[in-house]
């Protein structure tokens, strides 16, 4: 189990600011569990992990950001 910052990965960022709306309500148009909290539950063990794994770790880009704001709000 990874405990700490995550490495930021550019690729994932970029693809989960892309998703647009349009595809989402498109989707959720098709299937109705589409989104549904807890319908994709089928592999416990997976679930459990992630879960733990969430908790422990925080993105490595968080404490930067938040530095930098500090920082800017000082110099204003």
């Amino acid at each position: 189990m990874k405990f700490g910052l995550r490495k930021p990965n550019l690729k994932s960022r970029v693809k989960a600011r892309t998703t647009g709306k349009m595809k989402r309500k498109a989707k959720s148009a098709v299937n109705p569990f589409y989104g549904k909290k807890g319908s994709g539950l089928r592999n416990p063990k997976r679930a459990a992990y992630n879960k733990v794994y969430n908790k422990t770790t925080k993105g490595c880009l968080i404490p930067l950001i938040s530095i930098f704001m500090i920082l800017v709000l000082l110099f204003i």
